[in-house]
């Protein structure tokens, strides 16, 4: 992501939805912000997040907001935040109600997800916006309708020669049927207008096909049947664009599942790992090129989907088995052109820019407030650095991983399988300087339960196959048994599509704790009796006792392998682990997110953990630093209340004179943002990890009752160790 070129030309402004140029906007003295308003699948804190943005950029222009939300645990519905916040329905009756009270000259649709957008529209359909002289900033309205109208959207990608699956939109499961026949089965429907991918789905035949055409229809009054691409790759561009025509690339982003499995539902990765230049080039090309046609003023993000073998065959997978992963598409390898469709643009804040905004330390929805504005990218002074503006795109020295967290369990008779209708309630954000170290790190985070990829409870190869070939929660511990019982990488990819670099990174992990296991546990020579007699008590004969040599525990941890999972491997505790590791000398570094690779000399509060380092970025805090514990992932039970709380614990802190430092691994909350607290740590709510932060701050104290349960689980351990907690305490 080191690519400096910047694309701008000098096309004449679009024109907003009162026909005026943003050059001829009025200065605006009032702005209406339509929230998200309930927590749903699909739509949770992030929009919390970026509506919080929004609302400080414009009081930072010194312009009056109105908020419109009913959600109470919201970090925007606090007083310290909108000048006047109504808790009221995010629907058109109550949003014109509000607005002939307030008079705004100006209304935010793309900061509230596909609750604010879709009332957005209604007004503006019935005219009620130009009823009262309001104003849609950012995006103009017949470009949101443009992306949200499945067959308009098609037409108009392919007028500017952007590749989309051969497809038709249909309102009756009659026509969806025929356009079904004419494609050929299997086929992807999707639901125009709808949340999450809601209700979409792959249809094998026609029964299928009506059973989710109906549900679809339900819903909305619109649907796209397109061409299913099995196990072609999907990737995401989030790309900002100004009133001046200038455009940047802020995160291309890679899924670890291919296409078919809805992103919101997959592990993703930041910056892409598998692309070739050609490719990573050739999509952000088209990506400039569809922001500028469809006219988006602020953010939005373009997902594609890329055939895996057109250009090259992955390692170790034959041409020929490669050709059929990609479902009666015949590729050319002898042809440059690159395969690729765009399935769809999203012109309005979503997950996966709030998922981008964290990963890069480029804050999009703060832009995006600004751009609305009419502001140029030149403007607009990127807040995590301070030393660049936002016409800048983010260069990465780290590599993220996002792993989603699913509640499956707790809902009677849910199906397990996922696929193109989102069902995860959270998400994690793990941050190292390999994929292996990121990812391990991820799947402690998501749960709090399991400590490795390897920590999957599968017996046979039977049940490990069929994990493998479906879709659930729980196939990247597939993956991870069936290295381990031996079926190869070149077998897993035929069955998942997932890229064989990200299986190799896989069987690293494996073999790394396979090799350690047998090390640790082979039987060591008996001691020798004076003259060289060989002895034989039971204790010259035990095993080598899991002693863990210095070479073999750093290679674990860069691995990412945690200390109770060494300590697992090597029959001890976590504390004994923990006690040798810190005899060596190993010590996880503290490295900053600057956005810009350490090119340009930043000082930022955004850190993270890695074994991959000689050094830290940062110096301690000291006696003046309380740590803050967050909540982790959003789950059943545990939500953006939590993230209320420990925002405004931050907030406290810093009227006391104290500097807060938080611990958190959830990108969508505003409690990872870059303004809230002194020093952010986006790292897992474990023993290990917070113990390592407080003692490289040598912070004064702890407060664990803000972050709900999680925290309040570490409670008595970390007290034990001598660890200060504030207000109630362990016991």
């Amino acid at each position: 992501m080191g690519n400096r070129k910047i694309d701008s030309s000098t096309r004449p402004p679009a024109a907003n939805s009162l026909g005026m140029t943003m050059d001829m906007a009025i200065k605006f003295r009032k702005i209406l912000v339509l929230g998200s308003g309930a927590l749903k699948i699909g739509e949770a804190g992030e929009f919390d997040y970026s509506g919080s943005q929004a609302i400080k950029a414009l009081k930072e222009e010194k312009i009056k907001t109105i908020l419109i939300n009913p959600n109470i645990a919201t970090i925007q519905t606090s007083k310290f935040l909108a000048d006047e916040v109504y808790f009221l329905p995010v629907n058109p009756y109550f949003v014109e109600q509000v607005i002939k009270k307030e008079k705004p000259d100006g209304i935010f649709l793309s900061f509230g997800g596909q609750t604010a957008l879709n009332c957005g529209l209604a007004l503006q359909k019935s005219g009620v916006l130009k009823k009262y002289g309001v104003a849609v900033l950012g995006t103009p309205v017949k470009s949101i309708e443009l992306t949200e109208d499945r067959q308009l959207f098609a037409d108009h990608l392919k007028s500017i020669n952007i590749p989309v699956p051969p497809s038709g939109s249909a309102t009756t499961f009659d026509k969806a049927a025929l356009i079904a026949k004419k494609i050929g089965f299997p086929v992807m429907v999707r639901a125009a207008f709808a949340l999450g991918g809601q209700k979409s789905g792959v249809a094998h035949n026609t029964k299928e096909l009506k059973e989710i055409v109906e549900g679809a229809l339900a819903v909305s009054p619109q649907v796209l049947i397109e061409k299913y691409l099995r196990h072609f790759k999907e990737i995401e561009y989030e790309v900002v664009r100004d009133k001046f025509n200038n455009t940047a690339t802020i995160c291309n982003m890679e899924n670890f599942d291919p296409l078919g499995i809805h992103t919101g539902d997959s592990i993703v990765v930041a910056p892409s790992q598998t692309l070739t230049n050609e490719e990573y080039h050739g999509l952000r090309e088209a990506s400039i090129k569809i922001v500028k046609s469809l006219g988006i003023i602020g953010e939005c993000n373009v997902q594609y989907a890329l055939n895996p073998v057109r250009s090259r065959t992955p390692k170790g997978v034959r041409w020929r088995d490669a050709r059929q992963t990609s479902n009666g598409v015949n590729p050319n390898p002898k042809t440059k052109k690159l395969d690729y469709y765009v399935i769809e643009v999203n012109a309005r804040l979503s997950r996966s820019s709030a998922l981008a905004s964290k990963a890069t330390g480029y804050p999009l929805a703060y832009v995006a407030a600004k751009l609305a504005l009419g502001k140029s990218l030149l403007e607009v002074q990127n807040k995590i650095t301070k030393v660049t503006q936002s016409f800048f795109e983010p260069a990465l020295d780290y590599i993220v991983v996002k792993l989603p967290r699913w509640d499956l369990e707790k809902f009677k008779g849910a199906e397990e399988k996922i696929g193109s209708a989102m069902k995860s309630v959270g998400e994690v954000m793990a941050i190292g300087r390999s994929f292996e170290e990121a990812i391990q790190k991820a799947v402690r985070m998501q749960s709090g339960l399991a400590e490795s990829v390897t920590d999957n409870g599968f017996t046979n190869k039977k049940e490990i196959k069929q994990f493998l070939s479906t879709a659930t929660p729980k196939r990247i511990f597939a993956v991870a048994a069936a290295i381990n019982a031996g079926v190869s990488v070149n077998e897993i990819y035929r069955l998942t599509g997932i890229d064989p670099w990200f299986l190799y990174r896989l069987e690293n992990i494996v073999k790394a704790e396979k090799d350690f296991g047998k090390k640790i546990n082979s039987p060591r020579p008996p001691l020798l009796k004076r003259g060289g007699e060989r002895g034989s008590s039971s204790l010259q004969k035990g095993r080598q006792g899991g002693v863990i040599n210095k070479e073999d525990l750093i290679d674990l941890k860069q691995l990412g392998f945690s200390d109770k999972k060494i300590g697992q491997l090597a029959g001890k505790s976590e504390t004994d682990v923990r006690q040798i590791r810190k005899s060596y000398k190993i010590f996880p570094s503290v490295f900053q997110i600057d956005t810009l690779a350490g090119e340009v000399p930043a000082q930022t509060n955004y850190l993270y953990l890695t074994y991959h380092g000689a050094h830290n970025d940062v110096k301690p805090l000291g006696n003046h630093a309380v740590a803050v514990l967050g909540s982790g992932p959003y789950h059943i039970g545990s939500s953006v209340e939590f993230d209320w709380s420990c925002v405004h614990a931050a907030i406290a802190l810093k009227r006391h004179k104290k500097q807060s430092i938080i611990i958190n691994c959830n990108p969508e909350t505003v409690s990872t943002d870059y303004d809230i607290s002194d020093r952010l740590y986006f790292e897992n709510l474990s023993f290990e990890t917070v113990a390592d932060i407080y003692e490289f701050e040598n912070a004064h104290s702890l407060i664990v009752s803000v972050g709900g349960q999680r925290p309040n689980n570490l409670a008595k351990k970390l007290s034990k160790i001598g660890f200060k907690l504030l207000g109630t305490s362990a016991n």
